[in-house]
Parts: structure tokens; C-alpha cells; sequence
């Protein structure tokens, strides 16, 4: 696990170490224990290592033999071995024990398609200098692993193209400046975060999940554009199946995922230093540390502990971790802890969200544990059907196909009806999603992005005034668009499952997780998305994977015999920090002196009132803790990174570079 980053197109071989030593610097954090550069003109590239696998050996950037194929990586690759043995009888030469020389010789043998291959997290560049060095490059390979697991951002600027693991890299390289992104604010505020490729800072894109990016140095570097190369199968709606498919599964499917995941936390515990697991009293953790413990000694668990009972799940994974057998730590939490670390923690987030902070912490008792890296639960919930989205969806989509036959001005009049009325069933969030479907059923591409909505698409377009049809030209609506078409051709469940796995996930969960872990230099790993699990879970139907009596039927029943009654037996719990009573506490107080104290840059997009009227709407009760709490976050993001200091920013110019 490392940070990388580098500049492409920078003829002057000073200016271009220059740049990305001012990169490195700024995502040491991500790798403390040794850096290293790779220097070919026009190119520039940086490695910051945190040393996991082949400690000794594998410092970066590594070569091929006749230096004509060269990478600086951050990630995983868990099925080097077993491409290594095939390439070496293919006659390639290995001088380390690395994963990193897997992906060399794998490009060397197969070019753009090795990324195929590769099944793991990974963030890579790989530099061609077809005359060996000290040659010229000819061309760089980015490319980001299927799922977005670890980060990848580029910026084109002044015939340059930057690259790196984390938006603070670029913006160090001082070739940017640190402005905000009108067009990515209507989406952190509809889910709480930014939406892929938009990051909240003008001119950063992010390489999408699955993608990759040649760029050429024959032609403009800038000319670049991001091509996908993976589509799994999806499972096709009943009609679009031969009939009696799911009869002919019986039962496999249960034993499959079993023995996929089995197989999938055997490789995931492969490295050279000692691995810990985030434990909840949850089915997805419990089930990895049941089959980590069952193969590996020594596993470490940790598990967050509030004085709120209602919130902590401390106990029942106090037990879990005895039962197992695993060294067990317990990190207490208060809000006196939270404030007295938020600071921190805010400087932490490469972008603004809503989500992240519960990482912050454990992934820092892991590192206080001596820990590089931890296995968690995330992918669970959006393979298997955890979530209240794959519930809701379907309601929300009856919603607004009727709207399609009633006029809007009397839908505008019902919904006004049902929010003065004490007779609607479900909870305001509910009512407010609801409503915002009915109203306005075109205003998102799927009905499944109603029930993620953290504002209603009507108040944001009110709050930022920026309309619905600009959003369509955002860079960030597009993908939705993309995974919507994907989506309504599978089944139901298995749609809603891609949209999870496309949106939620890479867009909060995994970016926010990375940003955390890696701030405190810990690598965590995510079972549950290995590739061949995925690919397994999202062919299968809903009829193999869903149930009206239980959630996550079908992991359920795969875990069969690993877990107690009391893991499997317990209503779903969410790991979260008990923010509504923190924020009805000392916390609240910073909220609010932050929330009037409104960031000049931000209030040019949004104005401050709105962000008022949130909090006096939670403190009246009409409103729930993450709205107030998001706004916090965005502002105090952009306060930190959105305001160059005096002298900090050198104009975008190479002899400007050059100088530094």
C-alpha cells in the first residue's frame, strides 16, 4: 500500500523532480517507511511505500530487465503468485518477492489487457521507454482497479497531465489552484458526498472505477480520455431468463459463496506484517474474523465502544473476539474524545463527506496496535441486500411512474396535503423522499437515488441555484446515467445491488475509508469485493439472493455453522457514532459557531441562510443529525483547502516551475 503520483509532459527534468517531490511531501502519510522517483522525460512519478509484502525488497519504482517497462503502484495484487508462476514459464525474470513486479512483467506480456488479469486494489502508472533508459517515455498506462477500492485523481493543466493518490498531491504540485467546483456541490449535498469522476475542486477528475488512461506522448497529453474495462454480468430481469433458472440452482449458490469468500479471506491475509480486523457486532465482521481466526494465529480485533449503550456494540464483540480467539481491543469513545480530536480528523478528509469519521478512530487503535493492515466488512451490504435501499426502491419507483399521469401542480398540492397531515406511516426521511419522487420523478436517473438522497433534488436546486438540467452536463451525472441503463436491464434486486456498488460505495465508503486508513498509514483490505465473489453474487437472481423474511438471505445461509445464534439471530445494526445525542451536546456548540461562521469561497455557491436553517430544523426536530453535520464537514473542508495561503499558489506556467 502506497501514495503515488507524478507529471506527464514536463520536458525540464529539474522542474518535473521539483513538482513531484512537493507531491510526495504532501502524501508522506501514506507511506512512511520509504520513497522513491522515477525520472524520464517528459515524466516524472513518485512513490511513498508503506512496506507490506516483500518488506526488503519491494521499493519502488521497480523495472522490467531492460528497463523498458517501469511502474510506481499503490495497492494489492492477490493473485500475484499464481501470475508470477505463469509468466516465469513464460521466460520473464523476477529479481523480488513483490506483487509490484507482477504487474511489470504482466504488461510486458500483455499489455493494456494484463489489468484484466490482475485481481486485487490497485491504483498504477506504468511508464514505456521502448530504448530503455535513459530514453525518452513514449507513453503512460494509468489504471484504477474495478471497484474504486484505492483512488486515483488526474488534472490536465498547460499541456501537463498530473496524477495522483490523493487530491492534496496534485493540488501540492502548485500547477493548480485550489478553487471550488461549482458543479460538484448539488451532488454532495444530494448524497453527502461528491460523485465520480467530479472532485470538489475545479480541474481534478478522478479516474473511474474499472477504468484506464493511455496517454501518448506522440500527441497532446491532454487528449487523454478514460476507457472502461470491465462489465460484469448482471442477472437479467424474470422474462429475459430461460424459465426454470433458479430451480436449477438448488442450493449451490450458498456453498459457492462460501467458498469464494473462504478463498477470498485466505488471500487477503497474505503479507509480511501482522493483520487486524474492524470488528462490530455485525454479521459481515464476524464472519471474517471466523474464517481469518480459523486460518491465521495472532489476529488482532478492534472494536469502538461508547458510554451511549444504545449505540455500542462493545459487548457482543467482546464476545465474538473470546470466542475466537483473537488478541481483542476495545477503543472508548465519548464526546469529549470527538472533540477533542475533530480537528484531526476533518484535515484528514482528501474530500468532504458525510460518512468517514468512525474510520478515523479505529483505523488509529489499529496503528496504536503496531497494525499496517486490517481486513473490513465493507461490499457486504451491497452484494447481499443489507440495506433499506433495496426495501425502498421499488415503492419509490411505483411513485414515479404514477406521477407520470397526474399533473405536477396536483402533485405539488398532495404533497403538501400529506406533509400537513399526521397520517402518513413512515418517518419524515421517508415522507421527504417520497414526496420528492412523486414531485419531480425525472429530477434523478433512478428512483434508487431518491432513497440515497440526503436533500431532496428540489431543495438542492433551490439551495445552490443551479437547475436540474445544468446537472445533466455535470461531469458526475453521467455515470449515473451509465449505471441507471445498466441497472434496469437486471433484475430489481441485482439493480439496486449495481447502483450501491457504483454510487454509495465507491463514492463514500471506499474513498472515505481509504483517506482515513491511510492517514494514520494503515492499509485496510476488503474481502468482500473480491472480484470473483462479485461477479458471482451479481449473476445470480434475485430469487437466489433475496428473501421477504430475512435480510441477506443468501449470506445468511452461506455462513451456515460459522456464526452463534446471537450474530445471526440480531436485528441489523448500523456502525455508527451516536451523533444525534453528540450533537445535542458539547458538539453541537462547534457545529453551530462553524455553520455561522460561513466559508466566503462556499458562499458563492450556497448561501450561508440555507446552511442556518438546517440546524435550527435539527434542533427543532424536523430534521436528521447528517444534514447539519454534512454542511459542517463541507465547510470546514473548503476553509482548510480552498484557500491558498499567501505566496503558496505559483501561477500555472512552466517557467514559473522552473524556478522553484
Amino acid at each position: 500500500m502506497c501514495g503515488i503520483c507524478g507529471v506527464i509532459g514536463e520536458n525540464a527534468s529539474e522542474a518535473a523532480e521539483t513538482i513531484v517531490r512537493r507531491m510526495m511531501a504532501a502524501i508522506r502519510h501514506r507511506g512512511p517507511d520509504e520513497e522513491g522517483i522515477l525520472l524520464a522525460p517528459p515524466v516524472a512519478a513518485g512513490i511513498r511505500r508503506l512496506s507490506i509484502i516483500d518488506l526488503p525488497g519491494g521499493s519502488q519504482p521497480i523495472w522490467n530487465e531492460d528497463h523498458t517497462i517501469g511502474v510506481v503502484y499503490n495497492g494489492e495484487i492477490y493473485n500475484f503468485r499464481e501470475l508470477r508462476s505463469e509468466l516465469e514459464s513464460a521466460g520473464h525474470r523476477f529479481r523480488t518477492q513483490s506483487d509490484t513486479e507482477v504487474i511489470v512483467h504482466a504488461y510486458e506480456a500483455w499489455g493494456e489487457r494484463s489489468i484484466e488479469r490482475l485481481q486485487g486494489m490497485f491504483a498504477f502508472a506504468i511508464v514505456e521507454t521502448p530504448q530503455g533508459l535513459p530514453g525518452r517515455v513514449a507513453r503512460v498506462f494509468l489504471a484504477r482497479d474495478r471497484l474504486g477500492i484505492k483512488p486515483l485523481y488526474y488534472a490536465r493543466v498547460n499541456g501537463k497531465l498530473l496524477f495522483g493518490s490523493e487530491l492534496r498531491a496534485i493540488l501540492a504540485s502548485g500547477l493548480v489552484e485550489p478553487r471550488i467546483s461549482r458543479e460538484a456541490v448539488p451532488a454532495y449535498l444530494l448524497f453527502g458526498s461528491v460523485c465520480e469522476p467530479s472532485t470538489l475542486i475545479a480541474g481534478i477528475r478522478s479516474l473511474p472505477p474499472g477504468h484506464s488512461l493511455m496517454i501518448s506522448l506522440n500527441a497532446a497529453v491532454t487528449d487523454a480520455t478514460p476507457k472502461p474495462y470491465w462489465r460484469p454480468r448482471l442477472a437479467a430481469r424474470a422474462h429475459q431468463n430461460p424459465s426454470g433458472e433458479v430451480q436449477d440452482l438448488k442450493g449451490q449458490p450458498a456453498k459457492q459463496v462460501r467458498s469464494l469468500l473462504e478463498k477470498s479471506v485466505e488471500r487477503h491475509l497474505i503479507a509480511d506484517v501482522p493483520i487486524g480486523i474492524f470488528l462490530s457486532s455485525g454479521l459481515d465482521s464476524t464472519a471474517l474474523a471466523a474464517l481469518a481466526c480459523a486460518r491465521q494465529e495472532g489476529i488482532h480485533t478492534f472494536t469502538v465502544a461508547f458510554p451511549d449503550e444504545g449505540f455500542s456494540e462493545a459487548e457482543l464483540a467482546g464476545r465474538t473476539a473470546q470466542r475466537l480467539k483473537s488478541n481483542h481491543s476495545e477503543l472508548a469513545i465519548s464526546d469529549s474524545d470527538m472533540l477533542a480530536r475533530l480537528d484531526e480528523a476533518i484535515d484528514a478528509f482528501d474530500q468532504p463527506s458525510m460518512d468517514g469519521i468512525n474510520t478515523f478512530f479505529v483505523s488509529w487503535a489499529a496503528r496504536q496496535a503496531g497494525l499496517k493492515v486490517a481486513l473490513s466488512g465493507l461490499g457486504s451490504d451491497e452484494l447481499f441486500g443489507g440495506y433499506r435501499s433495496f426495501r425502498q426502491t421499488a415503492p419509490l419507483a411505483k411513485l414515479a411512474r404514477a406521477a407520470r399521469y397526474v399533473p405536477r401542480m396536483v402533485r405539488k398540492w398532495s404533497v403538501g396535503i400529506a406533509e400537513k397531515s399526521r397520517a402518513f406511516p413512515g418517518t419524515r426521511t421517508q415522507l421527504r423522499k417520497g414526496a420528492s419522487s412523486w414531485l419531480d420523478p425525472e429530477a434523478l436517473p433512478h428512483p434508487y437515488f431518491f432513497a440515497r438522497a440526503l436533500f431532496p433534488p428540489q431543495e438542492v436546486a433551490n439551495a445552490t441555484q443551479i437547475s436540474f438540467d445544468s446537472w445533466r452536463s455535470a461531469s458526475w451525472w453521467q455515470p449515473m446515467r451509465d449505471a441507471t441503463r445498466e441497472a434496469v436491464v437486471a433484475d430489481e434486486f441485482t439493480g439496486v445491488s449495481w447502483l450501491e456498488l457504483r454510487s454509495y460505495l465507491a463514492n463514500t465508503l471506499l474513498r472515505d475509508t481509504d483517506a482515513m486508513s491511510m492517514r494514520h498509514s494503515l492499509e485496510v483490505r476488503v474481502p468482500f469485493l473480491d472480484t470473483g465473489l462479485v461477479e458471482f453474487v451479481l449473476a445470480l437472481p434475485a430469487s437466489a439472493k433475496s428473501s421477504a423474511n430475512r435480510p441477506k438471505e443468501l449470506l445468511m445461509q452461506a455462513l451456515g455453522g460459522l456464526l452463534p445464534p446471537e450474530i445471526v439471530g440480531q436485528r441489523k445494526r448500523t456502525f455508527t457514532f451516536p451523533w444525534e445525542n453528540w450533537l445535542r451536546g458539547k458538539l453541537g456548540k462547534k457545529v453551530a459557531d462553524s455553520l455561522a461562521d460561513w466559508s466566503p469561497e462556499l458562499s458563492a455557491i450556497l448561501d450561508a441562510n440555507f446552511a442556518r436553517q438546517v440546524w435550527e430544523d435539527f434542533q427543532r426536530g424536523d430534521t436528521t443529525w447528517s444534514r447539519p453535520w454534512s454542511l459542517y464537514v463541507l465547510n470546514e473542508w473548503v476553509k482548510r483547502n480552498c484557500q491558498p495561503a499567501a505566496g503558496e499558489f505559483a501561477p500555472v506556467s512552466g517557467a514559473a516551475v522552473s524556478a522553484a
